[in-house]
């Protein structure tokens, strides 16, 4: 027997639990930002999350995790707005990862900037 469980979209409540689970905060001056675009863009949680958690993360670098989030967020706004849809669909994802570009850019370890497997 097949089981659907319809799953929603990432909303700021959703964001907010994610950021103080992976980020360890409750709030940021980045917050304005960030409930804006999610009422504009449709994520799923889980990419909301795979922006958000890197190891060797600090307290201190949670801004740089929000930023690289809005900035995936903004790249899928414009995506859909030159696609001339009204919502950002799972395709963008899709073709962003077909591309060979990730959600997750990039993340700080230890000084040291990591992407996947490799250390530049």
């Amino acid at each position: 027997m097949d089981k659907h469980i319809e799953m929603s979209y990432c909303d700021f409540e959703s964001f907010r639990v994610l950021a103080r689970n992976y980020l360890s905060i409750e709030s940021h001056e980045l917050y304005g930002t960030m409930k804006r675009l999610l009422e504009e863009v449709k994520i799923t949680p889980a990419d909301v999350a795979e922006s958000l958690m890197c190891v060797g993360f600090s307290k201190a670098d949670a801004g740089v995790y929000l930023e690289r989030l809005i900035k995936t967020l903004e790249r899928r706004k414009e995506a859909a707005e030159a696609q001339g849809k009204d919502e950002i669909v799972d395709e963008v994802y899709e073709n962003d990862q077909s591309n060979g570009v990730k959600n997750v850019d990039s993340c700080i370890v230890n000084g040291v900037v990591v992407n996947g497997n490799n250390a530049f």
